[in-house]
């Protein structure tokens, strides 16, 4: 397993993440998501990544049983906070100072650990002042119960506000978590060159697209049986039949398979290889349903795509990926 530096920072991840969005408490047995956790270890993952929102809290504690007995020193844990929480109360998310002290707290007893690596606010809170947010966030640093703040889904207006009053407070934001592949790339524009002037990396999430970019979804075929596609539960369906379950983009897809086996990677390892040939890109959030999956995707790591073969990834995809930076952003009220 490779490791990259988190922003301008001294902090080294794994080029691989495991996330736990759409399994933990949800799509998998608790046992299962053990075995995966273990199986990521077991490749050399170190960062491991989970949100207080996920499965309504539930996620951090099975990633927190997961990770027992194992060396705090070296793992990265990463959650975050906006989202709603618990019975989703009037003050059960956003960032404001209350929820966000509250929810450290929360995320913390249920990860069984002291401190996260990485506290994240997981989207731009519009009906809270930033200046309330930024305090809230270096008095948790100040207090070691995260070592570093990082956001996700904010655009670059955002991000360099929020910097500016960081370094104003004297902690360190080093990190971004958008939604970053192939198809979907909102990000270039002005994202990821903010990101690079400021020294921010970006932690992408759904480097296959939510399993599009595995190729498994073929136009005028049935959905895979246990796909995300097909679990109206779980999270994230919507979002795959609405951007990309199309003859179009799926055709597409197809055409990537060539490309894929000349370099003799999967579909999957090819997509993850993709995000990381970004140099703003520290690392990739892959989750898994089964625990091979983590052994399969992780060969992603140190993986180099020549500008040949971007290229020709380009040509196949044409002028289909999403690239609007307005795609970048987050809710206008919060959601309660």
């Amino acid at each position: 397993m490779e490791h990259r530096y988190l922003g301008n920072s001294g902090l080294k991840i794994s080029e691989i993440t495991y996330g736990n969005w759409l399994t933990h408490g949800s799509q998998v047995e608790n046992d299962t998501a053990t075995k995966c956790v273990h199986a990521a270890l077991d490749v050399g993952i170190s960062t491991f990544d989970t949100a207080d929102v996920y499965a309504n809290t539930v996620a951090e504690q099975v990633l927190g049983d997961a990770l027992k007995g194992q060396r705090r020193e070296s793992l990265e844990i990463f959650t975050k906070v906006y989202f709603p929480t618990g019975p989703k109360g009037h003050n059960d998310t956003g960032l404001s100072r209350k929820h966000i002290m509250e929810s450290i707290n929360g995320s913390l007893s249920r990860l069984g650990t002291d401190y996260v690596d990485l506290y994240q606010a997981h989207r731009y809170d519009y009906e809270t002042p930033l200046e309330e947010t930024m305090q809230a966030f270096a008095d948790i640093v100040r207090a070691g119960k995260a070592l570093y703040i990082g956001v996700s889904e904010w655009n670059a207006d955002q991000l360099r506000a929020a910097h500016h009053m960081a370094r104003e407070l004297g902690i360190q934001l080093i990190s971004n978590q958008p939604q970053y592949n192939m198809l979907w790339r909102v990000i270039e524009s002005r994202v990821v060159p903010t990101s690079k002037e400021l020294g921010i990396s970006q932690i992408v999430w759904s480097p296959i697209a939510q399993g599009v970019l595995t190729g498994k979804y073929k136009v005028g075929q049935p959905l895979p049986e246990g796909s995300r596609a097909t679990d109206e539960e779980g999270g994230g369906a919507d979002i795959i039949k609405s951007r990309y379950l199309n003859d179009t983009t799926l055709s597409a897809v197809a055409k990537l398979e060539p490309i894929a086996a000349d370099l003799g990677l999967t579909m999957a390892q090819l997509a993850v290889a993709w995000v990381l040939a970004n140099d703003n890109v520290a690392t990739a959030l892959v989750g898994a349903s089964r625990p091979e999956q983590i052994a399969s995707n992780a060969e992603a790591a140190g993986v180099t795509l020549d500008a040949e073969v971007l290229t020709r990834i380009d040509e196949v995809l044409g002028d289909l990926p999403e690239t609007a930076p307005s795609k970048t952003r987050s809710p206008e009220t919060r959601l309660v």
